[in-house]
């Protein structure tokens, strides 16, 4: 069962924050007009003390903003209609409580757990139940931590960032905790049969990084241990063992990156009784680039895998992987981009030039492995074509694997939910824009699904159809979108619409249900839109590759290609099109804004990036270079500077009314890129309404109530914008 911590918090950029798609011409294309002669932003860039977080100039300016735009904004009638919607729904105890298996228990005694937020429990609960009472209606949970008597209890400001228990058992935990949501947490080791936090156990102060158990009294820690101990990204350089009792100032180092590094972290290959197979170190060379290493008594030995690659899983000896590149073996064996392989992990690690590396799947060209997970003795697949998804069980038989595809519905998005190590069981989620999710259990050993939970719509479908186009790129490629429409749309170019795109770091935009976008503003006439451009990764590692640093501007024609299809066929019109994105988002935001402001009139930045000639310098940023170069090279900063929506802002443009939102606590990507952007918009002599929450982290809200507020803030203002 594999165990993999590497990565986990900045696997990607954020998971998009929720945020439109017939024959009118679509205004002339213009192409962004590069800065001449890239400057040294630090000598001439008047608003770098907005980077100073929670300096008193900064706050200052962000409380002036924040009065501006809430007085705008809350003071529209519309604002509490929206808030108390957005509320309910958000606070809704018929949602599905996600299941997570414990690995306490057997049969329908096994434990699941679920973390939970509602009206009452705002900061949220970690709950468990059995599994025979979860498929119940009512299942009779039990609290294992109330975070809002927590917080209470120590006068803080505690956001719930997960638990990680030592398998099999799952009795004892690492408990995470972040003081107002920033990527940084508090670990604290937790006893799950007496309910209370083990005196003096393991403990370690605030820090990014992460935690893996070896045994009860043994953990590798890979987190900030004081200077030189991080890398230029702000991440884990070092890797310390962990004995109870011992101070982590005097754990001995096992491992050590450079520090030019993304970050180094550990995990371990368990069998399913807990036994470790081997304990595996990960050096991240870059976001996508990484070495692995083996660690022993006799010390660290490097493995022989491909730089770009993802550690799947382990069935028996079966050592389960994705390569993001072409590579060849050591024995000459050739495999291509998005193949799905496996080899024998004794061999691998012991005798890597004997290892015989074997296909299991080969993606088409509009096909990619969505996600991977392992059950005691199957691999499951979620494998998706042109952005739809089925399920697939590979089973062992012989020297190869047998094929079945699970009975779920078809046409939707599927996702691989919470798996069993202990027997073949996992959750399957079942969504799309007009399809509430649901959950069903699956045996993958035998192939039987049943459907265990179902969402009530949550908003009226009728006479709405989902519809996918293509639009044509710059470069001739075609680019899918989804539009969700009523079936007797007119075709006038009158319809609002909200066009959401992200485009990076091979993050895929699939088909979702989304209760506040239907609620919001489907039901309210809306028409939205997804857009699956390249730099995601809805067609595997090539699509997503294609759009990397030099290239980075190809993404952003994408998503301007499909704003112009969607004027071209009458769907919308510039006045009614509004777009929305977060953080890679915010970035396909401000280059629309500034490339192409003619297409759009409304625009919701969230958290974004926007200061492309300084994201390597603000927090996180550093470790991002992998996907758009660094601009301390000069021909890297050229093309940077090409498209830096913060550069790019110019007087005399038809700029929209923005609305541009970020958390003083992001600490991945830096609130000044927000702040900058509107102080320029505003020196400008543009309007801009700024909202800066002062809790949140990179996901903008720290609580329910606080997200309730975001999506009224951003519902408000394209009703303003795009609807009035």
């Amino acid at each position: 069962m594999l165990r993999r911590l590497a990565l986990t918090a900045i696997a990607s950029l954020v998971v998009p924050i929720a945020g439109p798609a017939m024959t009118q011409d679509a205004p002339e294309a213009r192409l962004p007009t590069p800065v001449a002669e890239p400057v040294r932003v630090a000598d001439e860039d008047p608003y770098l003390w907005l980077e100073e977080i929670e300096g008193e100039r900064a706050m200052a300016w962000v409380e002036e903003r924040n009065r501006h735009s809430l007085g705008t904004l809350q003071g529209d009638p519309r604002y509490e209609g929206f808030y108390q919607t957005a509320l309910e729904i958000l606070e809704s105890r018929d949602r599905i409580a996600s299941p997570g298996f414990s690995g306490l228990g057997t049969g329908l005694e096994r434990r699941v757990d679920n973390f939970w937020q509602d009206a009452t429990h705002v900061r949220g609960i970690w709950r468990t139940t059995t599994l025979g009472s979860y498929l119940t209606d009512e299942p009779e949970w039990e609290t294992i931590i109330d975070v809002d008597a927590l917080t209470a209890a120590e006068g803080a400001n505690w956001v719930w960032q997960g638990a990680s228990c030592l398998f099999p058992e799952g009795r004892h935990c690492l408990v995470f905790l972040s003081d107002g949501g920033k990527d940084a947490n508090e670990v604290r080791e937790f006893d799950r049969e007496t309910l209370s936090f083990v005196e003096g156990g393991f403990a370690l102060p605030e820090s990014k990084g992460g935690v893996t158990w070896i045994d009860r009294d043994t953990l590798l820690v890979h987190r900030d241990f004081g200077e030189g101990s991080l890398t230029d990204s702000g991440y884990a350089r070092t890797i310390r063992l962990l004995r109870r009792g011992e101070d982590i100032a005097s754990a001995p180092e096992v491992f050590a990156g450079e520090q030019s590094d993304v970050s180094v972290s550990a995990f371990t290959l368990r069998a399913p009784d807990g036994r470790i197979r081997a304990v595996m170190i990960s050096r991240a060379t870059s976001f996508y680039e990484a070495q692995y290493f083996v660690l022993s008594d006799e010390g660290v030995r490097q493995i022989d895998l491909p730089a770009r690659v993802n550690i799947r899983g382990l069935i028996g000896d079966r050592f389960i992987y994705t390569t993001n590149q072409d590579w060849t073996t050591r024995s000459g064996q050739s495999f291509t981009t998005g193949d799905l392989i496996y080899t024998d992990l004794d061999t691998l690690l012991n005798s890597p030039e004997a290892a015989d590396h074997q296909l299991i799947i080969r993606p088409g060209e509009r096909e990619a492995v969505q996600s991977v997970t392992t059950t005691r003795n199957t691999l499951v697949v979620a494998l998706y074509e042109n952005v739809r998804g089925s399920i697939y069980v590979y089973r062992p038989e012989g020297a190869g694997w047998s094929r079945e595809r699970m009975d779920l519905p078809e046409n939707v998005t599927v996702g691989l939910g919470t798996s069993s190590s202990q027997d073949d069981q996992l959750f399957v989620s079942v969504t799309g824009y007009l399809n509430p999710s649901s959950l069903w259990l699956a045996d993958a050993a035998t192939g039987a699904v049943e459907q265990a939970k179902s969402l009530p719509p949550k908003f009226d479908t009728e006479g709405l159809t989902v519809t996918q186009f293509e639009a044509r790129s710059e470069d001739g490629t075609m680019i899918p979108y989804f539009v969700v429409h009523r079936e007797d749309v007119a075709l006038d170019g009158s319809n609002p619409t909200l066009l959401y795109g992200y485009g990076g770091f091979q993050s895929s935009l699939l088909p979702g249900y989304s209760p506040t976008v239907g609620r919001l503003w489907l039901e309210r006439g809306g028409i939205y839109v997804i857009a699956n451009t390249r730099g995601g990764g809805e067609f595997g590692p090539r699509w997503h590759q294609a759009a990397l640093r030099e290239n980075r501007q190809r993404a952003h024609e994408d998503f301007q290609a499909v704003a112009s299809d969607l004027i071209a066929r009458e769907i919308t019109s510039p006045s009614r099109l509004g777009v929305m994105g977060g953080s890679q988002g915010g970035l396909f935001m401000g280059a629309i804004l500034t490339q192409r402001p003619d297409l759009i009139n409304a625009a919701v930045i969230q958290v974004p990036l926007f200061d492309m000639l300084r994201y390597h310098l603000l927090l996180a940023g550093a470790s991002w270079m992998a996907e758009y170069g660094n601009p301390d090279i000069p021909e890297e900063r050229a093309w940077i500077a090409a498209y830096s929506p913060y550069q790019n802002l110019r007087a005399g443009e038809p700029y929209p009314e923005v609305f541009i939102h970020t958390s003083t606590k992001d600490d991945r990507v830096h609130p000044g890129h927000a702040r900058k952007a509107a102080a320029r918009l505003e020196e400008l002599g543009y309007p801009v309404l700024f909202y800066e929450n002062t809790d949140g982290g990179h996901a903008a809200g720290a609580n329910l109530r606080e997200t309730a507020r975001r999506i009224a803030l951003e519902y408000t203002y394209l009703t303003r914008r795009l609807m009035d």
